[in-house]
């Protein structure tokens, strides 16, 4: 029997997709998931002395303490230092969730050792500052309010470090309909004015200076972060810290009380004489190693990946200035430049490993998902329509398949039928 030119082709193209799939064309797999690595640029000064302390006596990740005590910090020095971006200021508060691959990646264990620092350093933070159990925008309000009437004088320090180590269950609550938790959460990180447009007069904050650190595994992350967390802005205002078990310590740790003592003592005129500092500039060297890594910074990536991580530039701002502030220096030098650049290179890198290659499209990852899994047999529209068990509409599964073949993830053929031709869909590495 004959074969068409239209099969002859159509096999042609299965050829070359499987070749390309699995071929010198696809992109290595570990470009994706090869684990971060924490460059030493990162451990400088009183942070860095920080992790190395606490490191040998601990399973934790050595990132997971070093961003949790960058984050802890920026709450302790409230909002009065400050680097100027144009119309903004950016001050030491960080969003920082760190990412652990299971329960068993000691997520807890990294935020005790940083807590006790904190506590330790600013009493006063611990009395009631540091809170947990998000549950919307209004009760974050509430801690930082300004005074209501002549019976609330509200709170004076505008401080707080919120800590979620259930961070799943934020999510989950901020995607609740007219809850207000993730514009409020937006509102903290951009600026101190924190408010909700109800019909009802409520509280409000000025001034405040809000910080998150969060804790959550990769599969709760990878399930509860939605579309409308990644367009809005909600998750690109937060530091992902990919983190594992750094090691086995099957008696714990022994680390030296008077050590910690002498590290407080160390701290606590840091955090005096950074009351008095307001806006921060960089030095020469800082400037031209900033101008250097711009344009990288700045340039925008595809997916998911390039959604949680849009804001490069910001965040390396606020992390170059806590490098800053915590040296006691009144400018931004090379050394906090560099070590900012570092953990931001660790941050991206770990939005990498957990996100992978995900569109950030929930219709349109799991289609690709069920190409990879089809290989070289691709699936006809009507097989796609059945993996969604026919409860996706036709419109929706069109559109998806639209973004992934703009993208060049997926391309279709067009095989001949009885009476017309039909669509069968193929995974194309890029």
């Amino acid at each position: 029997m004959a074969v068409s030119r239209a099969e002859v082709e159509s096999a042609n193209l299965r050829r070359a997709l499987a070749e390309n799939a699995s071929g010198r064309h696809a992109p290595a797999k570990s470009d994706r998931r090869i684990h971060p690595t924490l460059k030493s640029e990162a451990l400088v000064g009183a942070a860095g002395d920080f992790v190395r302390m606490v490191s040998p006596h601990t399973e934790a990740d050595e990132a997971a303490i070093l961003l949790q005590f960058l984050a802890g910090m920026g709450a302790v020095f409230g909002r009065s230092a400050y680097f100027p971006v144009e119309a903004d200021r950016h001050f030491g508060n960080l969003f920082v969730v760190v990412v652990g691959e299971s329960s068993k990646a000691r997520k807890g264990t990294s935020w005790g050792h940083v807590r006790n620092v904190l506590e330790k350093v600013d009493p006063s933070l611990a009395g009631g500052r540091i809170v947990s159990g998000l549950a919307s925008g209004e009760g974050l309000i509430w801690h930082v309010r300004d005074p209501i009437g002549e019976n609330d004088p509200g709170e004076t320090d505008k401080r707080l470090l919120v800590t979620e180590t259930e961070f799943a269950r934020a999510l989950t609550v901020a995607e609740r309909e007219n809850n207000t938790l993730s514009a409020v959460l937006r509102q903290a990180w951009d600026e101190g004015k924190l408010q909700t447009l109800t019909r009802k007069e409520s509280a409000r904050a000025t001034n405040a200076h809000v910080s998150v650190i969060g804790h959550i595994t990769a599969d709760e992350l990878k399930r509860k972060l939605s579309d409308t967390a990644t367009a809005n802005g909600f998750a690109n205002r937060f530091l992902w810290v990919y983190a594992k078990r750094s090691k086995l310590l099957p008696d714990g740790g022994n680390l030296d009380p008077t050590a910690i003592d002498a590290f407080v003592a160390r701290l606590r005129p840091v955090v005096e004489g950074a009351k008095s500092v307001k806006h921060f500039e960089r030095d020469d060297e800082a400037r031209r190693l900033w101008h250097s890594g711009y344009a990288e910074l700045s340039e925008g990536q595809p997916g998911l990946f390039g959604s949680v991580t849009s804001r490069a530039e910001a965040q390396v701002v606020r992390l170059s200035l806590l490098f800053a502030l915590l040296a006691g220096s009144d400018e931004i030098e090379e050394e906090h430049m560099r070590a900012g650049l570092a953990v931001w290179d660790y941050c991206r890198d770990s939005a990498r490993f957990i996100f992978g290659d995900a569109l950030g499209d929930a219709t349109a990852d799991d289609i690709l998902n069920a190409l990879k899994t089809a290989g070289d047999g691709g699936l006809a529209r009507s097989d796609i329509r059945s993996h969604f068990r026919n409860h996706k509409p036709s419109a929706e599964i069109g559109r998806a398949l639209g973004v992934l073949e703009a993208r060049g993830e997926a391309c279709k053929v067009m095989e001949p039928g009885d009476g017309r031709s039909t669509e069968r869909w193929f995974y194309h590495a890029p």
